[in-house]
């Protein structure tokens, strides 16, 4: 079973909610927690690349983040990643990345909440990455789609095909 790096540059999966000033912010992420909880039996490597949230993400963060899937060993990756803009950054790592499998998931609800999306995508990316071949994907809802097939249907709140 190969190794599977898992990068985190923020994104809902780790956004939090602050009561004194009620909005969303992050500390850390909870991904441990997540593959604690979920029973994970893996070997699982994280690598925290940034916390922000994905529509404030730059040309240089996602560089950063291509830069990584680049220099990983393991050729299974896994980006937790916000749902706004993680097609543009599958595309950025689909032009620069070749060889290795990678898997980009969200979620709709910040974990924190309970009631998170995020567990189930996550455990589902973890699945896939696994057995898809090399290229890359996302993840979301117990799907997953080539990263030039997909959209996120900002109607409906979930991502689904289209040609």
């Amino acid at each position: 079973m190969p190794a599977i790096r898992i990068f985190v540059p923020g994104g809902t999966f780790d956004q939090e909610y602050d009561e004194l000033t009620g909005s969303l912010e992050f500390k850390d992420t909870h991904l441990p927690e997540m593959l604690r909880l979920g029973r994970c039996r893996i070997d699982v490597s994280i690598r925290t690349l940034m916390m922000i949230d994905s529509l404030d993400m730059t040309d240089a963060d996602r560089e950063l983040i291509v830069r990584n899937c680049q220099q990983s060993a393991e050729s299974c990756i896994v980006i937790t990643h916000g749902t706004d803009t993680m097609v543009e950054t599958a595309a950025a790592v689909a032009r620069a990345v070749a060889g290795k499998t990678v898997v980009l998931t969200g979620a709709m609800i910040p974990y924190a909440f309970g009631s998170s999306d995020g567990l189930f995508n996550l455990g589902s990316a973890l699945s896939f990455v696994q057995v898809l071949t090399p290229g890359v994907y996302i993840a979301m809802n117990g799907r997953h789609f080539p990263w030039n097939k997909v959209r996120k249907n900002r109607e409906t709140g979930v991502f689904e095909p289209f040609p």
